[in-house]
């Protein structure tokens, strides 16, 4: 998903040439031009110097392009982000958590493809359902009960695409209006009236804002409940005195 020039010049296609991954990688150098939603098979025709009729017999319509380039993106995606091990579950749980935030933050494609847009094709949902049995899995054998494990990885990966979907539509909405702020920097802080609130935010706290102090204590919240189970667990199932 290399950004390509848009001053760049796509050599003239041979008739018959045209494949389905070819059109696949011309979308993702068309959407780091003008975004996912900005896409159209008109568009992409141009940027590939062919008839959108040749695209729409690949493509029927535009989700059906969609779901394509969503399959491609999470194949990349996951084989990239590393996996929870029961060894160090702690350590490599919270590598994952960051891996996955960091990526979907630095590339907007993948954030709008996989969190924002809501339909993922059949390919893609079992892809994201294998990854999601690998980590509850090694949160198991780490010491978690299965409800206990399911319920860790989901508040994780809730935790990780609310920040990053909030953080995503701040800037499409920045992108829109210059002048428009986040709905935490509207808040009205006065020490006269709210002194607690003003000596956090005084310290560069930002309620609710999908920032970096936030995500990390979110994260560090759900870690700590996790090794707490575990512990609990431990204690329970640990032989007493003979």
């Amino acid at each position: 998903m290399t950004k390509r020039s848009a001053a760049a010049k796509r050599p003239r296609r041979e008739r018959g040439s045209l494949n389905a991954a070819d059109i696949i990688e011309g979308a993702f150098e068309l959407a780091e031009q003008v975004s996912i939603d900005g896409l159209s098979m008109p568009l992409l025709g141009k940027h590939l110097d062919v008839g959108v009729t040749s695209i729409y017999w690949y493509f029927r319509k535009k989700d059906d392009l969609l779901n394509a380039m969503t399959d491609r993106a999470l194949s990349r995606y996951v084989f990239a982000t590393p996996f929870v091990e029961a060894s160090d579950w702690r350590e490599t749980l919270s590598k994952h958590a960051h891996m996955m935030r960091e990526t979907f933050l630095g590339n907007p494609i993948l954030c709008d493809l996989i969190l924002i847009r809501s339909a993922l094709s059949p390919h893609a949902a079992k892809l994201g359902a294998t990854q999601m049995e690998q980590a509850v899995a090694s949160l198991v054998e780490a010491g978690l009960s299965v409800d206990e494990a399911f319920d860790t990885y989901s508040a994780i990966n809730l935790h990780i695409r609310g920040s990053v979907v909030l953080q995503r539509l701040y800037d499409k909405n920045k992108e829109l209006d210059a002048e428009g702020g986040a709905y935490y920097d509207d808040i009205l802080i006065a020490p006269e009236t709210t002194p607690l609130l003003a000596e956090a935010m005084a310290k560069g706290r930002k309620s609710g804002a999908p920032d970096e102090r936030n995500f990390e204590y979110g994260l560090k919240c759900i870690l700590d409940d996790a090794s707490r189970l575990i512990e609990t667990r431990r204690a329970t199932i640990a032989p007493g005195p003979s």
